[in-house]
């Protein structure tokens, strides 16, 4: 069975990818702090029929994550698609004359050390079967700074280089590795069908090579 992991999965974006994808097939590998709540959450995506597992891990500790992910492909078949779309915390959007090194590091590690991680647990089984996506979920600070959100507009700038730069490097190899910027709060830019509209825009980004960016609206229409 193919199977997606989605690190940073809750209650909104990432179960409505779960049951898009579930739809097709997939098992699901739910990715996050809170074990209690990815309990909850998978026996939820089961009673609609979707075969789910939640995985605890902090995608700042290299470790945890690539155990939770090597636990999925155990448990539920080898990661064929990966979404790594975890919510930074609040405190990474503090202004810049505020920022620290300290915070600068530590949102660093969450976006784009955390992806580095991830890409590099599942990719050898991608590469070997020539086929697979990697999905980047991040907002309108990885294509322009803003100096009131400086932790993000500091790591999500790199975490899109390493996924381009995956998407170009691994370009003849069958491995699609795309993003999409969401420049704001789902429910604040009106999209249509809401996180169901944008779970199937993120379905179409795993079955249609193109591009590595995708904007879900201009930048200048976003609610960041």
């Amino acid at each position: 069975m193919a199977t997606l992991a989605i690190v940073g999965a809750g209650p909104g974006l990432g179960a409505a990818v779960a049951r898009r994808f579930g739809r097709e097939g997939f098992a699901i590998a739910l990715v996050s702090r809170d074990r209690a709540k990815l309990d909850g959450l998978a026996a939820e995506l089961a009673d609609g029929g979707v075969t789910a597992r939640g995985y605890a891990a902090d995608v700042r500790d290299a470790a945890s994550l690539e155990a939770a992910l090597g636990a999925a492909a155990g448990d539920l078949g080898p990661i064929t698609a990966l979404q790594y779309s975890p919510l930074p915390a609040r405190a990474y959007l503090e202004p810049v004359l505020d920022l620290t090194p300290e915070l600068a590091l530590e949102a660093l590690r969450f976006s784009a050390l955390g992806l580095i991680t991830a890409a590099r647990a599942v990719l050898p089984a991608m590469r070997a079967a020539g086929d697979g996506t990697i999905i980047l979920i991040n907002g309108g600070t990885s294509v322009k700074a803003r100096a009131g959100f400086s932790g993000t507009s500091v790591a999500f700038p790199a975490e899109s280089a390493y996924g381009e730069m995956l998407h170009d490097a691994l370009a003849g190899e069958g491995v699609r590795v795309v993003q999409l910027v969401i420049p704001g709060s789902i429910p604040k830019l009106q999209v249509a069908n809401g996180v169901d509209g944008v779970a199937e825009r993120i379905w179409q980004l795993h079955t249609s090579p193109g591009e590595f960016r995708t904007m879900l609206i201009p930048l200048e229409d976003g609610r960041e």
